[in-house]
């Protein structure tokens, strides 16, 4: 009788696994996709900090600091670096001990793609925009350097 009773565990053994498995999987590739996600932003954000210091020496040109940030994301070996939207604006200014200065404000928006969750989603919820890319921004403002 003892016999008998582990060959049903057996199966309700396989059975609880069949069930579980995937949704230790989807937790699993949710952490690893988070964490592409969190090293995205960082590089975004370091690019734009970059950015920001090559646009705040006198006489800076914008379409070098494009290149500067576009160069960082690509060396961060972020895929869609050539479709990030990135502005610099000189134009800025920040209040420095009680005095308005010019600063340079650089913003990058970069459409950042999930591998699995995204695919995942749309099978899930078909014809919403679930599966889309997300917009990832890092921004950076720095005061301008003396003329």
């Amino acid at each position: 009788m003892v016999t008998r009773f582990r060959q049903d565990q057996r199966g309700q053994s396989l059975l609880e696994a069949a069930m579980v498995m995937p949704v230790i999987l989807l937790i699993l590739i949710g952490i690893f996709e988070v964490g592409r996600a969190y090293e995205a932003w960082q590089v975004i954000t370091n690019a734009a900090r970059e950015g920001a210091r090559a646009a705040v020496v006198p006489n800076a040109d914008e379409t070098a600091v494009e290149g500067i940030v576009r160069n960082y994301m690509t060396g961060g070996l972020l895929p869609a670096a050539g479709a990030a939207e990135v502005s610099v604006d000189r134009s800025q200014t920040i209040t420095v001990n009680g005095t308005d200065v010019g600063a340079s404000l650089v913003t990058i928006d970069y459409p950042f793609e999930f591998i699995v969750l995204q695919p995942v989603a749309r099978l899930v919820v078909s014809g919403s925009t679930a599966g889309e890319a997300i917009t990832i921004r890092g921004t950076s403002l720095m005061r301008n350097e003396a003329q």
